[in-house]
């Protein structure tokens, strides 16, 4: 590429830099700054989590079980809040377990009571808080007191429905007395109402009821039954210590009916805590909802708990969910504290647009004015630097082909301020370049009249 070729180069170069109308270099200026905004806004709806749903899932229990009359509580109070609570019965903990884990079906919640993860995949749930102890009741027939289990050998024991917690809770207490299926013991899969009338009808000897697969009526028709009694766990000490899921519990003397004193003595006790699980993607909102509707059901005392107990964050098989964790320390958020909550929702989702616009768009488009002032700028400063440069070069040549293609570059930067085109903001500092210009090609002229001792007239450069 010869000299000439790469002035010619050049002197395109300049042109295409000069030669730009302000408007584009708004565009060029503002373009990236809305870009940026965009890309923040999109985010926001990409990462932060849709408006919450009206209906949400609950797996329970059996019909007229513990977990499926809380159930229908809950969907009362979230029926306030314009929420619907789809129940679905199950056989219990179990059986809502499986529900849970498994991502084909349609299922946000569920009650699940300690002890019944193993050999499934929990990794992708989380517990809302404790809200309950679900005591296990071993209701048996006979004249002579049992206070263990092992006591229980050789008769026939109904220990729940496949599916319920109960009858893993009781598979696995049997197991470590030495009773299981196949041996001398008979295990029969009853539960609820059905074991209840199984025992009372004599055709089992005793029956484990729990809250998951029995309702509270049924425990107290046993209780008040004349030859049917409670299993006093003599010890719980050792199961709880056992079995890290398991707590003690206490039915006082008394408690059941004052007057006829049921029971007769304190009964101890053994049972896991009930947890509200759901999978990682329910909404904050509806975390916080559930909450709130557990602390109006379960807050108040009991029999097996105090006042304010429960709903609880213990954390056992499952971790307690984040959202979980800042309304126990926190209470629910500014939003849904003060407002209705489809209002609240709403003006949440507002504001994943309106953040990216005060943090990001706001303080760009205060830059704007700086950057196009910049950019008009730069193109006067690229013609200020082709003239530095054919300064240098003025004094660094002096013969008569160096000369001439001096003077055509200079014809190119001189070319290249006519077409320029500027603000009229900006008309001082366009003049003032043009002036250099002319000081420099009066300096390049005088040069060349040194150089050869007579006038000169510079040519038109070849193009």
């Amino acid at each position: 590429m010869t000299r000439n070729d790469t002035r010619k180069i050049g002197s395109v170069r300049l042109r295409a830099w000069v030669m730009g109308i302000s408007w584009r270099d708004l565009a060029a200026t503002l373009g990236p700054i809305l870009l940026i905004g965009l890309v923040t806004i999109w985010a926001a709806f990409r990462f932060v989590r849709p408006a919450p749903p009206d209906t949400i899932t609950i797996t329970s229990g059996p019909d007229d079980s513990t977990f499926q009359t809380t159930a229908e509580k809950y969907r009362t109070i979230l029926a306030r809040n314009g929420v619907k609570l789809r129940i679905l019965p199950s056989q219990g903990s179990v059986e809502n377990l499986k529900r849970l884990s498994d991502p084909s079906f349609q299922v946000d919640v569920g009650f699940v009571q300690g002890g019944v993860s193993a050999g499934t995949a929990i990794d992708n749930l989380v517990s809302l808080g404790s809200i309950f102890y679900e005591p296990l009741a071993v209701f048996y027939r006979g004249a002579a007191p049992v206070d263990q289990l092992s006591g229980l050998r050789g008769k026939r024991l109904a220990i729940g429905l496949e599916g319920s917690g109960t009858r893993s809770l009781a598979l696995a207490l049997l197991k470590v007395n030495g009773i299981e299926a196949g041996g001398s013991t008979a295990l029969v899969d009853l539960g609820g109402e059905g074991a209840a009338q199984a025992l009372l009808e004599r055709k089992v000897d005793a029956v484990f009821l729990m809250g998951d697969s029995a309702a509270a009526p049924i425990l107290r028709k046993l209780l008040f039954t004349s030859g049917i009694h409670l299993l006093d766990f003599a010890q719980a000490d050792a199961y709880i210590r056992r079995f890290r899921y398991l707590n003690k519990l206490e039915l006082p003397m008394g408690c059941i009916d004052f007057g006829k004193n049921l029971p007769a003595r304190d009964v101890h006790l053994i049972g896991p805590t009930v947890e509200i699980v759901a999978r990682q993607d329910l909404h904050p909102a509806l975390s916080d909802l559930l909450i709130e509707a557990a602390q109006e059901v379960h807050g108040a005392a009991g029999l097996m708990h105090r006042a304010g107990e429960f709903p609880a964050p213990l954390e056992h098989e499952f971790p307690i969910s984040d959202d979980a964790s800042r309304y126990y320390k926190s209470g629910k958020s500014f939003l849904y504290r003060h407002l209705p909550f489809w209002l609240a929702s709403l003006v949440d989702r507002m504001m994943v647009v309106f953040v990216p616009i005060v943090m990001v768009l706001i303080p760009g488009l205060r830059l704007v004015p700086s950057l196009y002032r910049f950019r008009i700028r730069s193109r006067i400063y690229r013609c200020y630097g082709a003239l530095l440069t054919l300064e240098r070069d003025i004094l660094a040549h002096s013969t008569p082909d160096q000369r001439q293609e001096l003077l055509a570059r200079l014809h190119d930067i001189e070319e290249a301020a006519n077409i320029m085109k500027v603000p009229l903001s900006f008309a001082d500092e366009f003049y003032v370049l043009r002036g250099h210009i002319s000081f420099v090609s009066d300096r390049l002229m005088n040069s060349t009249l040194s150089s050869r001792g007579a006038p000169v007239t510079a040519q038109e450069p070849e193009r």
